[in-house]
This record gives structure tokens, C-alpha cells and sequence, in this order.
């Protein structure tokens, strides 16, 4: 991945105070030890993309000169990228006994008081690297979880228009259908009546005017209750619906790491097909939700002529915030199996995560 200029512009000033440090102790009766030097400021280039190996690279200039900056800056890039603190404990310790042995003479009396005020500055030093790393990965962090409730709380907010558009239009289609269509319909029967029972050519010739009128009329009403019942997602979603074909563009666009395996036939009936992704999509919904950091895994698989979707995820790498929520999801995903003639089983796996299994028939009655 191709560095901002930002990072390569701090990268360079971290090299070239390194490069300062070693100067400013530059000793020309011991070279080997200016080289330590040299090589741990060099190392420094390598502390975002492999920072345990950066300081670990550091170390020996510590150990053999006082050019100690370039060690500081790897202990401190390495907190703010790793999370396991008892690593992080044992760097801190490794620079503080190193800061305080100088190579080749190994004295280190920890009953003399002066060494052990002088590992408490090293000590110190350590920690304070230590601390400002975690710092920055905590306020990492709390942006990625800020970014995050952000989107969930859009995200709701369109659920929530959504669901208030679907409803006028279901309201809206009823009535269409039970008062609209009824008197469209009267006035075709009527019509028809009127055709048949008179004698005179240009009443007949009405007649039949209003009877096609009221036919087409009634066409046209049935498609549009047909449409209004069928929105209630966003207008571009009305048609076609999401099928086996669309599960990719969902896993792509999930904004979690994804795998999709899937052995299914794509000449399931529609029904199937959309039960199969709105269960794929409520389970991604929900890992992204309560699992942040985690990845997820979908497998699709036909079992004795029916159909199984296992949706799993891994533990989460980061702690989830209590976002609100109506735990409506899975409810509702088990109701649309059920009604389909399916099972549903649902639950946190031995590894810390959770896993959603659905077992559907291959033909439905609707």
C-alpha cells in the first residue's frame, strides 16, 4: 500500500532526528557502535508496515551507544499498532535494561541505589513511549467507532423512512384496490349492460367506449397496486428484485471482509432467492453492528433437496458500543423462514463469535 505523503513526511523526520541523535553522540575512537546507530535510524523506514522487527532492529543501538531515539520511536509506533499489552510490557522492560547496560560492560547492581534510579528513568522513558502509542490508538479507534455509529444511525434513518413510505403506499394500495377498482369495475359491468340491452347505434357505440376505457383503467390500476405493494424498499429496488446473482455485490459492499462460498442452482424460485439474500444481508447487517473487526464467511449449500445458508463471523477485534437497536432482525428472519416452511437455528460459536443457519425448502407456495 502506497504511503500519504503525510506519513512519508513524518516517517522522514523521525529518520532524520535519528540520524541527529547518533551525531550528537558520534564517538570516532568506536564506529561500530556510530553504525548501530546508523542502522537503527535506517530500520525507522520499516516501522509502519513491520513494527515488532523495527524495534527489535533498534534494540542493539540502545544496547551499544546512547542513540536511543530511534529505539523510542519504534516502541512507540509498535504501541500504537499492536494491542496485546504484555508484549508491549516486555519491549518496555527489554529498552530499560538495555538504556541501562552499556555493551561490552555488563554492570548492573540492582542493589546500588543509583541503577535503580537509574531503570526507574529508563523505566519511565519506556512507559511514556508506551502510553503515547496506545494514546493514539485509542483516539484511532474511537474515530473508526464514531465513523461507524454515524453510519448506523443514517442507516436507521433511512430504515425508518422506508418503512413510513411502505406504509402509505400499502395504505395507498389498499385503497386503490378495494374502493377504486370495485367502482372502475361497476362502471365496466354497467357499461356491458348498456352495450347488450340497447338498440340505439350510438349509445351502443358509447357503451362500448366506456366499457374498453374502464377495462384499460382497470389494467392500469392493478399494475399500480401491483408496484405500491411491492416498494418497500427505495424506488431503485422496486424491480427486479435481489436474487442468488446479487449475493457478490453484496458481500463486496458490506464493508466487512467477506467470503461467499456457494454451490446453489440459480433456477430457485424468486421466493427462495430473496429469502436467501435477506438473510445474508441481515446477517452481514448484524455483524457489522455487534462485531466490529470481525470477518464473516457465507456458505451455500444444497441438503437433501433443500437448501441450507450458514452465515458465520469470527470474534470481534474491537469492543462493541451499545447502539440502539429494536432486535427486531433475527425475529424477523426466523417468521419469513418459518412462513416459508424452513428452520432457523441461530448462536455464538466456541471461538467467540456467531453463527445464523437457515434450512429452506426449494419449492414454496405463496
Amino acid at each position: 500500500m502506497t504511503r500519504r505523503p503525510a506519513q512519508l513526511l513524518l516517517d522522514g523526520v523521525a529518520v532524520g532526528l535519528a540520524l541527529l541523535d547518533v551525531w550528537v553522540h558520534w564517538d570516532a575512537e568506536e564506529p561500530w557502535r556510530t553504525a548501530c546507530g546508523l542502522a537503527a535510524a535506517v530500520a525507522l523506514l520499516l516501522r509502519r508496515r513491520r513494527p515488532l522487527l523495527t524495534f527489535v532492529l533498534t534494540l542493539p543501538a540502545v544496547l551499544l551507544s546512547d542513540a536511543v531515539f530511534a529505539c523510542l520511536v519504534a516502541l512507540y509506533t509498535l504501541a500504537s499498532l499492536r494491542r496485546p499489552r504484555t508484549l508491549l510490557v516486555l519491549c518496555a522492560l527489554a529498552y530499560a535494561f538495555s538504556d541501562a547496560t552499556l555493551l561490552p560492560s555488563v554492570d548492573l547492581d540492582l542493589t546500588d541505589p543509583s541503577t535503580l534510579i537509574t531503570l526507574g528513568y529508563t523505566s519511565a522513558t519506556a512507559a511514556a513511549a508506551v502510553f503515547l502509542g496506545q494514546l493514539v490508538q485509542t483516539r484511532r479507534d474511537l474515530s473508526l467507532r464514531l465513523t461507524e455509529i454515524s453510519q448506523a444511525r443514517d442507516h436507521q434513518q433511512l430504515l425508518t423512512t422506508q418503512a413510513v413510505l411502505a406504509k402509505e403506499r400499502a395504505q395507498l394500495a389498499r385503497e386503490m384496490h378495494d374502493v377504486v377498482s370495485h367502482q372502475v369495475s361497476l362502471i365496466a359491468v354497467r357499461a356491458g349492460a348498456l352495450q347488450v340491452s340497447t338498440k340505439d347505434p350510438d349509445v351502443k357505440e358509447a357503451a362500448v367506449t366506456i366499457r374498453r376505457l374502464s377495462t384499460q383503467t382497470l389494467d392500469e390500476l392493478r399494475h399500480m397496486v401491483a408496484v405500491l405493494r411491492a416498494s418497500g424498499g427505495r424506488p431503485t429496488e422496486l424491480t427486479p428484485q435481489p436474487a442468488l446473482t446479487d449475493l457478490q455485490r453484496l458481500a463486496d459492499g458490506c464493508g466487512i471482509e467477506t467470503e461467499l462460498k456457494t454451490d446453489l442452482p440459480e433456477d430457485l424460485s424468486p421466493t427462495v432467492q430473496r429469502a436467501i439474500y435477506r438473510t445474508v444481508q441481515e446477517a452481514l447487517t448484524n455483524t457489522r453492528k455487534h462485531a466490529p473487526g470481525a470477518t464473516a464467511r457465507i456458505d451455500l449449500r444444497p441438503a437433501d433437496g433443500r437448501v441450507r445458508v450458514r452465515i458465520t463471523n469470527t470474534a470481534p477485534t474491537r469492543p462493541a458500543l451499545a447502539l440502539p437497536s429494536a432486535h427486531h432482525g433475527l425475529i424477523g428472519l426466523r417468521q419469513r423462514t418459518e412462513l416459508l416452511g424452513g428452520t432457523m437455528t441461530s448462536g455464538p460459536t466456541s471461538d467467540g463469535g456467531y453463527e445464523i443457519c437457515v434450512v429452506l425448502p426449494t419449492e414454496t407456495t405463496t
